[in-house]
């Protein structure tokens, strides 16, 4: 556990700014952290992406955006909040070795893959550049390092990372970067995801939560949510308070409209 506790050092006021308006802010004390997988849930707007953010940016965590968390334009009132909140370190938290973290936006993932994707396009040109204009001993270091850099992306995105399913490179992307014990922080990673691929990512999860990964996630998804152990803050609540997988609002409403279908589409 790298995160204790989150505590905000100013009062909530109807006239403050964003995000310092947000009605998260009335009566929190303390947003405690007492397990190794948190969940926030609520309707879009509550709060839950920009408290992330500014828990991404106050640990420093590198992002998928190639601006990072520290320079992204639409994270600066994460910044801005990052600086009014205390984090409550876990006690012993920074001791042994250095622990690792990632924040991983599903907004982030097509502005990244197609970087990848041009990536993977220059050194293909560079090595055949390499290859027609040089030679002798300088020919074999230069089109060398091009397809040694080559051979690296393309084992770890694919050739083409746009011929996968959005989902399948999904997946690829967290599992590449929820590997070493750290701080993860996932904002809507379900967004591109079947059922079948969102219980994948809850096994991915689970198996990092038990290699000693601390992980918070805001999602909509109540397969996702439904991780044993893990904690659920309702944000449609003021301030954010635990509640129970069943009594969440967006699982209650989905096991009813799949019982009754129709019932909900006479409303409608």
């Amino acid at each position: 556990m790298d995160l204790d506790a989150i505590q905000p050092r100013f009062d909530q006021e109807d006239d403050a700014g964003y995000p310092f308006n947000l009605p998260i802010w009335q009566g929190l004390k303390s947003l405690d952290f007492s397990t190794p997988v948190t969940f926030f849930v609520g309707d879009n707007g509550a709060g839950k992406s920009t408290l992330l953010e500014a828990i991404a940016v106050q640990f420093r965590l590198p992002a998928l955006t190639q601006m990072g968390v520290d320079r992204h334009p639409l994270m600066q009132g994460a910044r801005d909040l990052a600086k009014a909140l205390t984090f409550v370190r876990r006690p012993g938290g920074r001791s042994g070795k250095r622990r690792r973290g990632f924040f991983f936006r599903a907004d982030d993932v097509t502005g990244y893959v197609q970087a990848m994707a041009e990536t993977v396009e220059e050194h293909q040109k560079l090595e055949q550049h390499f290859d027609e204009s040089l030679d002798g001993y300088g020919k074999i270091l230069a089109t060398g390092a091009a397809r040694q850099e080559h051979a690296a992306l393309t084992e770890r995105y694919g050739e083409n990372p746009f011929g996968r399913s959005h989902g399948e490179l999904f997946l690829s992307l967290l599992r590449s970067r929820l590997t070493a014990p750290g701080l993860y922080l996932l904002d809507e990673p379900e967004t591109p995801l079947s059922p079948t691929n969102q219980i994948a990512l809850l096994a991915l999860l689970m198996d990092a939560a038990q290699r000693g990964s601390q992980i918070v996630v805001a999602t909509h998804s109540p397969i996702v949510m439904a991780l044993p152990g893990a904690r659920i803050l309702d944000f449609d609540q003021h301030p954010p308070s635990p509640v129970e997988w069943e009594d969440v609002d967006h699982v209650s409403i989905t096991k009813a409209f799949l019982s009754n279908p129709r019932a909900f589409l006479r409303h409608l």
